[in-house]
């Protein structure tokens, strides 16, 4: 019996770990075993690794190796960046009065429920400035949202749901300009790249931030482990105590195959970003060109050119997007209502919901997320399928 090949289109969620990923990690789970703290053979070259780790990272982002801190994933690394900074600056009882983050309505969940959960607690006051109808931030809305008690600005650096890429630069020189007119230190600026690493620039010297989150899972790496750039001279305090590890700001034994393969997915990425990049790029304006014609009255989420060039949103009228996610992975094509991290909630997208779209519209939003497999084959095939599903399931007025 022939079975359907999958198609895969939710990569933004997760990717298949590379093959030479896997390789470089299998030694690290049997043969070299070891405590990467214990003084013998065994930790030594479980230490060596971890630190070669953490060397090609810093390579990556131009940046220090004792700027890297190594962590469970992007989550934690969002988590650390901000209730770091803040314990740094006197939190949890905030003896100083009322501190202020700013950050946007259509951050990861990572940063807006740490966001959410502070301001609850009291003592933390937060801004969440607005986007346009494409999702764009407007550094003009950061600086006016700046305070003397500022402490911390965290703005992502590409979307995770409709792929909108933001002027993280633009925000960088706003800060900076900021901080020097007030002769201020704070406040500090966190970008979540964890959607960004595969195709963005990543310098972090070039981008302007003090912090900056990555995660293996997006890149083609393992799950389970990811990083934060913290830049020297930066103030944070950890937020998991226990043996040191980690420069002192992520205690606990290192996971070292997936530190070594997520160091060996960030060194692949750098060799094939541009091409990668041409190629979706090429991938995505041909999807866009046919489902156009295939679904008139669709319309795509995000802005149309400053946008990661593997994601595709988009809204179609009168359509259940959870149904529309079931209807296609019957038929062998996996794609996701929103972020991963809420599809469980079953509840509409705060982010098209930023955008102003109409209910309707947002109730049918679904994103295709191509990745390194993903073919003109696999488009053609999905946009074969596709309008047959929509007539199906089409609510009709």
């Amino acid at each position: 019996m022939n079975v359907m090949k999958r198609i895969y289109l939710d990569n933004s969620a997760t990717t298949p770990v590379d093959k030479r990923v896997e390789k470089v990690m299998r030694p690290y789970f049997r043969k070299e075993f070891g405590n990467p703290s214990a003084l013998y053979k065994e930790g030594v070259t479980a230490s060596e690794a971890v630190e070669g780790a953490r060397r090609a990272v810093a390579e990556s982002l131009g940046a220090h190796p004792d700027e890297i801190i190594f962590t469970g994933s992007g989550t934690e690394s969002d988590n650390l960046a901000i209730l770091g900074i803040l314990k740094s600056f006197g939190c949890p009882t905030y003896k100083s009065g009322v501190v202020h983050i700013v950050t946007s309505v259509i951050e990861h969940p990572a940063v807006l429920e740490v966001c959410k959960a502070l301001e609850r607690g009291g003592g933390v006051d937060v801004t969440y400035v607005g986007v346009n109808e494409y999702g764009m931030v407007d550094p003009a809305e950061v600086k006016e949202a700046l305070r003397s008690e500022t402490i911390l600005v965290s703005i992502m650096y590409a979307n995770n749901e409709i792929g909108t890429v933001q002027p993280v630069r633009e925000i960088a020189k706003v800060i900076r300009a900021w901080k020097k007119g007030h002769n201020s230190k704070y406040p500090y600026f966190h970008t979540d790249a964890c959607q960004a690493t595969n195709y963005l620039e990543m310098n972090i010297l070039r981008l302007g931030v003090d912090l900056l989150t990555i995660n293996g899972s997006k890149i083609y790496g393992p799950k389970g482990v990811g990083a934060l750039y913290v830049k020297k001279g930066t103030q944070l305090e950890p937020m998991i105590y226990g043996g040191g590890q980690e420069f002192g700001l992520r205690s606990g034994t290192e996971n070292v195959p997936g530190i070594v393969g997520f160091a060996e997915a960030m060194k692949i990425v750098d060799k094939i970003k541009e091409k990668e990049m041409l190629r979706l790029t090429e991938t995505k304006d041909y999807f866009l060109k046919k489902l156009f014609a295939e679904i008139p009255g669709s319309i795509l989420n995000g802005d149309k050119v400053a946008r990661l060039p593997n994601n595709i949103n988009i809204s179609i009228p009168d359509i259940d997007s959870e149904q529309l996610v079931i209807e296609l992975d019957a038929k062998s094509v996996a794609v996701s209502a929103q972020s991963a991290c809420k599809s469980k909630d079953y509840q509409s997208s705060y982010v098209i919901m930023a955008l102003g779209r109409k209910s309707l519209q947002n109730e049918g939003s679904v994103r295709f997320s191509l990745g390194r497999e993903t073919t003109k084959k696999d488009v053609d095939y999905v946009l074969r399928v596709l309008p047959e599903i929509i007539k199906k399931i089409q609510i009709k007025n």
